[in-house]
């Protein structure tokens, strides 16, 4: 009986080592995008009121709205999906995104926003360090003093 030469052993580990790898990297790619980004909506309504949307369809999220009644903003409406990671910070209809972390979606994107800081984590949501619970459907106006500094542009 004739043994096998070595090159049929490297071949063979480096096919497995290939299949194992493709299958490794499709795991954790899937497990990386599956819940996909946060959506935000930058609005004001008819008196000039600004305003945030937040969506994450796949946790569920849907409609969250944050105000700032003691601002004022000529009409906007864009959304704005974080998706692709980016150089921060960078400018967003209504302030800056001063951190953003997309590496296992959605993520976390971290805002000032008329100097204030809306942190969206798949946990929580906080607004100036106070945390509230996700909840759809419903809104929060913010109305206390800010706590950054809103940078010039």
């Amino acid at each position: 009986m004739k043994s096998a030469g070595p090159a049929k052993h490297f071949i063979l580990a480096f096919v497995i080592a290939v299949v194992l790898y493709a299958v490794a990297y499709t795991l954790i790619e899937h497990r990386r995008t599956n819940r996909g980004p946060w959506q935000v909506s930058f609005t004001s309504d008819v008196s000039g009121t600004p305003a945030i949307a937040i969506n994450e369809p796949k946790m569920g999220i849907s409609n969250l709205k944050i105000t700032f009644p003691n601002d004022q903003l000529s009409a906007t409406n864009s959304l704005v999906i974080f998706d692709p990671p980016r150089q921060v910070p960078f400018d967003v209809p209504l302030g800056q995104c001063i951190f953003l972390d997309t590496t296992f979606q959605p993520g976390t994107v971290v805002l000032n926003l008329f100097g204030h800081e809306i942190q969206l984590i798949p946990r929580v949501l906080t607004i100036d360090k106070k945390e509230y619970p996700w909840q759809s459907e419903s809104t929060i106006a913010v109305t206390n003093k800010p706590i950054l500094k809103v940078p010039k542009r």
